[in-house]
């Protein structure tokens, strides 16, 4: 066995892992200094929702709002996706960039997401790991030049065991890497929720999921990512408070995501697109 063909792979492993901490630690103080300026959320919150703020001019937490779509049964939400995939796949749109995942994903609001890209989401409310893999095919038309995936909550709220959710996790790479291979694949870590402080519907059930747990579980999903050769962006430490739980200021129940929120994730994927993938 030749010693130099093995150290070659040790030493750009443990480089391109340097570099992954690295960037997401940039990451957080960027976002950070971007999202906390001296003036805090209002002043810079306003300029982006002028029509949100209350009478004491703070931003309130709403929850998007999806009009008649909110209605439509997980069957009605495939056609939807498989329609407005089929067009991407169309027109080949320049800088394609694909959201893949939940209803977090479902609702991100459209003017807070790049310019310079031309995003396709493919978010269903509820979705679990093993529905998402089971409906990849539907962007298999398509050229992404990037894909970013978030999924999982809802597998930990159904009661879904951890290596379930990791093995799905693997096959929805291994999928993407198959079909799509040119594009950069992008795992995103599963955030916290509000516990005590969340007053989704289904607060019980957050309850019962430690945020103790999901941070365990998003290591496993970034060692996961280093394995698999693709990438991993922690936004966990972004919307975490100091109690490990989901800012409340960032949350419109616990659960899902205020304006605040989806503007933090929104600078996020700006950010981390311009250090990892606009370079490369």
């Amino acid at each position: 066995m030749n010693l130099a063909s093995v150290s070659k792979p040790v030493k750009t492993f443990r480089t391109w892992v340097f570099f992954s901490l690295a960037t997401n630690g940039i990451l957080t103080l960027a976002v950070i200094q971007l999202i906390w300026p001296q003036h805090g959320w209002t002043a810079f919150l306003g300029k982006i929702f002028p029509n949100q703020a209350n009478s004491n001019n703070q931003p309130e937490a709403i929850t998007p709002q999806l009009g008649s779509r909110h209605q439509l049964n997980y069957q009605q939400w495939i056609d939807i996706l498989n329609k407005e995939a089929k067009v991407a796949a169309e027109k080949h749109p320049h800088h394609l960039t694909i959201l893949a995942g939940d209803s977090l994903s479902l609702w991100f609001p459209t003017e807070l997401l790049s310019k310079d890209r031309n995003w396709l989401n493919q978010g269903i409310s509820g979705e679990t790991s093993a529905g998402l893999l089971k409906r990849l095919d539907l962007i298999d038309g398509t050229s992404p030049e990037a894909i970013f995936v978030m999924i999982g909550i809802n597998d930990l709220l159904q009661g879904t065991r951890d290596e379930i959710i990791l093995e799905n996790q693997r096959q929805i790479i291994h999928y993407l890497r198959r079909i799509h291979p040119k594009a950069k694949i992008v795992i995103q870590s599963i955030l916290p929720h509000g516990k005590k402080q969340a007053t989704w519907e289904g607060r019980e059930k957050l309850l019962a999921i430690s945020n103790s747990r999901i941070r365990q579980l998003n290591q496993q999903l970034q060692r996961l990512a280093a394995k698999e050769g693709v990438k991993y962006l922690n936004l966990h430490p972004l919307f975490a408070n100091q109690q490990g739980e989901l800012h409340p200021e960032l949350s419109t129940d616990g659960l899902h995501l205020s304006p605040q929120g989806y503007l933090v994730w929104s600078s996020a994927l700006q950010i981390y697109s311009q250090i990892e993938l606009d370079t490369e």
